[in-house]
Order: structure tokens, then C-alpha cells, then sequence
């Protein structure tokens, strides 16, 4: 939101009290002096006027989970535990899953209290790739790579699939790039061919890979850096 806007909707500020208040410098958005209208105020962002707190802010975090199998992607379920479960965190009810995954599919899974880096990172516009390494129960053929790169017609959604990338690293394993994330959408491709898709794991989404030292069920805060890439 912009600040102008952000200090307009207090009921202590004007739009004219708001225009001076800019004007002589009297805003700090994080520490920072701004005069702009168009700065942005953000959930996270700690907003002062002189020596008023006019929003204290909160940290904005970022995980990185090596989802292990028989868990849940949700921050709830009454029968399994959930990837929620394995953070020993506090606030976790503040924090959402950017990307989620099947009860058996294992691999990278990005956890955060921050909306707009998570919709940066799963809405389709953005086409960031998400790479899983798939084996299957029959031999996949060098014709998969040619249909999952063309598209395919997905009935119930009525759509086609954006086109993905294929490599063979075995008789019935590969590595598949994705850009979207529709309803088991992997093991709906590979059913296009009626095989079976035993063992997936997602290593990749966008810039950010699966940390090789984490164990299933282990997890790590991303670094600032990592946090940017997105």
C-alpha cells in the first residue's frame, strides 16, 4: 500500500495533514526517511511519524522443508501430521505453505508468513519452474517428451497444460519441469500413458533448490539472498 494512502486511512491524519507530514520528512518507513507518496508500506514494514509507532511491524519468514512422505501439506489435519508439525517454530498459525504437496510426494517445500513473496512464487503469470524427479512403474519412452512438450488436455479443468520439459535419466526415471501446479498434475501426465508414477520428489521451485544437507523432515530459514531471488 502506499504510504500516503496508508497514513489517510488513521483516523488521526488528514490528506492535507498526510501531504505535509511527507513534505517535511517526518515519516520513516524501517528506519528510513521518506517523502515519497509512493512508498510502499508493506504488513511487515514499521511505520513512524516523529517518535510515533504508527505500525510496529513483524519479521517476515522463510523456510525451507525436506518434506518426508506421509505428511500432510497444511497447517492442520486431524488423522496425519502435518509439514507444520515438523517446525519448531513460534506463531506457526502466522505462517502458509507456498506450494503444496501430495501425502506420499517428498522434497523441497517453502513455508512463510509472507503473501505477496509466496504468490510471486506459485501464481502461473510468473512461470517459475518447479523440477521433480519422477520414477515410474513402466518405461517412459521418448514420446512423453514430445506430448508434455506440446501440452496436454486436461478434461475436467477443460484447459491444456503450459508446455514442460522432459529429460530421461533412466528406463523409468526422469526429471520433469513444470510451470504450473494443477491438481496431481504430474501423475495425471504420466497417466496420460497409463503409467504409474511411483516415487516423486520436487528438487527445485524457481531459483531455489532443495538444500542437500537437509534430511526428510529437516528444515532451515532461507538467507536474505535466497529470500530476494524471488
Amino acid at each position: 500500500m502506499r504510504v500516503d494512502r496508508f497514513l489517510s486511512n488513521l483516523p488521526c491524519f488528514n490528506r492535507q495533514q498526510v501531504r505535509l507530514l511527507l513534505v517535511e520528512r517526518r515519516v520513516r518507513i524501517d528506519g528510513q526517511t521518506v517523502d515519497d507518496p509512493h512508498a510502499q508500506v508493506r504488513e511487515f514494514s514499521r511505520v513512524e511519524v516523529d517518535e510515533q509507532v504508527l505500525q510496529a511491524g513483524r519479521p517476515a519468514r522463510y523456510f525451507m522443508l525436506h518434506k518426508p512422505p506421509g505428511c500432510v501439506s497444511a497447517t492442520r489435519d486431524p488423522q496425519h501430521p502435518t509439514v507444520l508439525d515438523l517446525l519448531d517454530e513460534p506463531d506457526k498459525d502466522d505462517l502458509h505453505i507456498a506450494g503444496r504437496l501430495d501425502f506420499n510426494t517428498t522434497g523441497l517445500m517453502l513455508i512463510t508468513n509472507d503473501g505477496s513473496w509466496s504468490r510471486r512464487l506459485t501464481q502461473p503469470q510468473t512461470k517459475l519452474p518447479k523440477v521433480y524427479y519422477v520414477e515410474t512403474e513402466q518405461t517412459i519412452t521418448a514420446e512423453y517428451a514430445v506430448t508434455f512438450a506440446r501440452g496436454l488436455y486436461f478434461a475436467f479443468e477443460d484447459l491444456t497444460t503450459q508446455p514442460a520439459e522432459l529429460t530421461l535419466l533412466g528406463p523409468k526415471s526422469a526429471r520433469l519441469s513444470i510451470v504450473e501446479g494443477r491438481y496431481h498434475q504430474v501423475k495425471r501426465m504420466f497417466g496420460h500413458f497409463d503409467n504409474k508414477v511411483l516415487r516423486l520428489h520436487r528438487e527445485r521451485m524457481g531459483p531455489l533448490t532443495l538444500d542437500a544437507h537437509l534430511e526428510p523432515g529437516q528444515y532451515r530459514a532461507l538467507s536474505p539472498g535466497e529470500v530476494h531471488l524471488i
